[in-house]
C-alpha cells in the first residue's frame, strides 16, 4: 500500500518494479528482430514475399483501426502489436499464397482472436497462430502448396520428405542438408526456413531481454531429445535431433511465437513447464499425428493451458512462504 501526492492510498499486491519499458518500445523490438527473417524471404521467394508481407501487415493495421472506430474507443495502432501480429502470419504463410490469403488472416487474428476478447492482453492465444489455424482449416490447399527458393518450384517441406520410422521405407525426396536448412534454401513458410536469420533475431531479442530464455531453450530442448529418443528409423536412440529443430517452424515458434507475454505463463517454472510442453506435443504430432508440422498446434494448445499452470505454479509472496494458490 502506497500513499500518492493527493493522499489517495493505492492498495496492491507486492512487490512491483517499473522496468521502464513500454509495449510500444517491445513491438518496436520485436518489428526488429524479425526483419532479418522477413528480407530473407524477400531474397528467397521474390517480390511476391513482400507482397504478402505488406499485405498481411496493412490488413491487421486497418482492422484494428476499424474495429476501435467501431467500438468508438481511441486508436491502439501506436502500440505496434497489429504491426507484430501481421507481419508474424505472414511469416507462417506459404509463399505462394493467393493475395487474398494474409488479408483474411489478419483481419480474423485483430477482430476476432484479439479485439473480441478485448484487445492486447486479453487475447488466450496467439493471434497470428490462431490465424493460420483458422486459413489451414478453411484453405488447407492453398496453405499447404509450397515451393522451392529462387525458381518458385513446387516441392515438399523438409519435413514431408523426412521418413516415418513406423515405415522407413517411405521417402517423399531426397532430404535436404544441414547447410541448406541453417541458410533457408529449401521449401517451406516464408519465414521459417532460414535458421541462421532467426537466430540473428532471436539474439537480438535475448539480448535486449525482450524474451525469457527458458522456453525456447526448454521448448527445443525438449524437441531436440524426444526427437533422438523416438524419431530413428534404427529404434530408439537413433533419431536426428538437429534435422528436427532446423526444419520445419521450431526455431520462429519458440522465439518469437511462444515467448508472447499475454498467452505464455507469468513465472519462471511456469514457462519451463510451458515450453516442454510445446516441445513434447510438437513431437508427437510429427511423429504419430496426421500433420509432418506440429509447433503451430503445440503453443495454441499450451495456450490453453497456460491458465492452469499459472493457477498451479505460483510464486512465494515476497517474504513468504510457499504454497499453492
Amino acid at each position: 500500500m502506497s500513499k500518492t501526492e493527493n493522499g489517495e492510498l493505492l492498495v496492491a499486491s507486492s512487490p512491483h518494479l517499473w522496468a521502464g519499458v513500454s509495449t510500444a518500445r517491445i513491438m518496436r523490438d520485436v518489428l526488429i528482430s524479425l526483419a532479418p527473417a522477413a528480407l530473407g524471404a524477400v531474397c528467397f521467394f521474390g517480390w511476391r514475399a513482400a507482397l504478402i508481407i505488406a499485405l498481411s501487415m496493412g490488413a491487421a493495421a486497418l482492422t484494428e483501426w476499424g474495429c476501435m472506430r467501431l467500438m468508438g474507443k481511441p486508436s491502439t495502432l501506436g502500440d505496434g502489436s497489429a504491426l507484430v501480429t501481421g507481419l508474424l502470419l505472414a511469416l507462417t504463410l506459404p509463399p505462394a499464397s493467393p493475395v487474398w490469403l494474409p488479408v483474411v488472416g489478419a483481419a480474423f487474428a485483430i477482430a476476432v482472436v484479439k479485439v473480441a476478447f478485448g484487445g492486447l492482453g486479453h487475447n488466450f492465444v496467439n493471434p497470428a497462430l490462431a490465424a493460420r489455424a483458422f486459413l489451414l482449416a478453411a484453405f488447407p490447399a492453398a496453405m499447404t502448396t509450397w515451393t522451392s527458393p529462387f525458381d518458385a518450384v513446387t516441392t515438399a517441406t523438409p519435413l514431408a520428405v523426412l521418413p516415418s520410422p513406423f515405415d522407413p521405407e517411405v521417402l517423399a525426396g531426397p532430404l535436404p542438408s544441414y547447410r541448406d536448412l541453417f541458410l533457408g534454401t529449401v521449401g517451406g513458410s516464408l519465414g521459417e526456413t532460414s535458421a541462421l536469420l532467426l537466430l540473428i533475431g532471436a539474439a537480438y531479442l535475448l539480448a535486449r531481454r525482450i524474451i525469457d530464455w527458458r522456453i525456447p531453450a526448454g521448448f527445443l530442448g525438449t524437441l531436440a531429445l524426444l526427437s533422438w529418443i523416438l524419431s530413428g528409423q534404427g529404434g530408439l536412440f537413433t533419431g536426428d535431433p538437429l534435422y528436427h529443430v532446423l526444419a520445419g517452424g521450431a526455431i520462429l515458434g519458440a522465439f518469437f511465437m511462444a515467448t508472447d507475454y499475454v498467452t505464455g505463463p507469468i513465472t519462471p517454472k511456469g514457462r519451463w513447464v510451458f515450453a516442454v510442453g510445446c516441445g513434447l506435443i510438437t513431437v508427437l504430432i510429427r511423429l504419430y499425428g496426421g500433420y509432418p508440422e506440429g509447433v503451430l498446434f503445440a503453443i495454441l494448445l499450451m495456450n490453453v493451458v497456460t491458465p492452469l499452470i499459472d493457477r498451479f505454479i505460483v510464486p512465494a509472496p515476497f517474504g513468504g512462504v510457499k504454497g499453492r494458490a
